[in-house]
């Protein structure tokens, strides 16, 4: 009788296990593809990491809830090595495992996938880190763009360069379809307002290391500055070897390429010289900025970057979409969810950056960060609203989104 006893005890713990492990929240997935090896891997790893900590807090939290079910988030990464045909393997594998969205950095990667990405039955939601405005228009109703349009950048950096006095510009940007619209974008804007472009001599900054013949025939032209860029590591090594062969110029980063980390790799600001880029993730002192560094940098290792911060708060404004959404597998319920569920705006003092809402072609709406490097010193940061329409409208987003630290101004197109 006894054994009976301890018997149906024992089945009772394992029936109340079972039914314990019933009720563990189900996972969503969710895809990072990118440059894991190679030149361009700390950018790559720097995404994949923003991701990644937005996920373990969310999880951390409890999941999410939708239509009173428990969920949690599941991250997959695989390397793509910057391949557009390894991108897209690796993102139909992410959907062999119901990946609902998947994240990238690199347009050149971005723009297979969203080929793919609406076909009917493996529809998935592309986390777009680009700033690349062709992105939002090639008629793609699953996609978000994660960060600002470089066209905010072209117009500021453009006007930097002019009210210095350096008409005569030189670019050496990085390959691939980023770099081309960068460029052309650039040239157009430039010399619109009277400034002449010298040379543009390309480069593979996802590959090369050593980048002396395009900044020779660039220097050759005698340009006032330069325009230079792609991932960060790379352009500090452009900028060194330019010092090295005598450029005494100005330097233009282009958006993907991060002043901050460039700094640290090249062991201060001193060679830098006068140069405009986008400002550091620290220098916008958010009470949300501060928490993300420090935590962050605890737990990853290496500090802070807009790839790490943006794509923090993309899978933030993701989770919230599902939610509000009501659904973790309907990918057009999702991406139509994206304005109701980023209103009110996810602000600084929660996050390290704040985000106001989306586009109606997808693009998230978040001030653009510039700062200036004047004789080898960092300046001030300046946040610069691009969307509004209306006075009204400015001044909402300045009163939400500025800091006593930051100016805010109002970017007319």
């Amino acid at each position: 009788m006894k054994q009976w006893k301890y018997f149906i005890c024992l089945l009772s713990v394992l029936i109340a296990s079972l039914v314990a492990g019933w009720a563990v929240a189900d996972e969503i997935v969710i895809g990072y593809t990118g440059p894991l090896s190679g030149p361009a891997a700390e950018y790559g790893q720097d995404i994949f990491n923003g991701v990644d900590m937005a996920v373990k807090e969310i999880n951390e939290a409890g999941g999410i809830t939708v239509k009173g079910k428990k969920y949690t988030f599941r991250l997959e990464k695989l390397d793509d090595r910057v391949d557009p045909t390894q991108a897209v393997n690796n993102a139909r594998r992410f959907r062999t495992n119901g990946a609902i969205a998947v994240f990238n950095g690199v347009f050149n990667t971005i723009a297979p996938m969203m080929k793919i990405n609406e076909e009917k039955g493996n529809e998935f939601i592309m986390m777009a880190y680009t700033s690349t405005p062709k992105v939002e228009f090639l008629g793609n109703k699953l996609v978000i763009g994660t960060t600002v349009d470089f066209s905010t950048y072209v117009q500021v950096f453009a006007e930097w360069a002019l009210r210095k006095g350096w008409k005569k510009c030189a670019m050496v940007v990085t390959l691939g379809a980023y770099g081309d619209e960068w460029r052309a974008g650039f040239k157009e804007y430039y010399e619109k307002k009277g400034g002449v472009i010298t040379a543009d001599k390309p480069a593979n900054y996802y590959t090369e290391t050593d980048f002396s013949p395009q900044l020779a025939a660039a220097i050759a032209t005698k340009p006032d500055v330069m325009l230079i860029g792609g991932p960060s590591a790379t352009t500090a090594l452009v900028i060194e070897q330019a010092r090295n062969m005598g450029y005494k110029g100005g330097f233009m980063l282009v958006d993907q390429a991060k002043q901050d980390y460039i700094a640290v790799l090249l062991k201060g600001t001193k060679i830098m010289g006068d140069l405009i880029g986008t400002a550091g993730v620290v220098s916008i002192p958010f009470d949300g900025a501060k928490a993300f560094d420090k935590k962050y940098t605890a737990t990853y290792k290496r500090m802070v970057t807009w790839e790490c911060a943006l794509n923090y708060t993309g899978m933030h404004a993701l989770a919230k979409a599902i939610v509000t959404a009501g659904s973790v597998d309907n990918a057009y319920a999702i991406r139509a969810a994206f304005p109701k569920a980023l209103d009110p705006p996810m602000l600084g003092d929660k996050y390290p950056n704040s985000v106001f809402g989306v586009t109606d072609t997808g693009r998230m709406l978040i001030m653009a960060s510039v700062q200036t490097v004047t004789n080898g010193k960092f300046d001030p940061s300046v946040l610069y609203a691009w969307w509004p329409k209306t006075q009204k409208e400015f001044e909402t987003a300045r009163e939400l989104g500025r800091t006593p630290q930051n100016e805010v101004i109002w970017l007319k197109r």
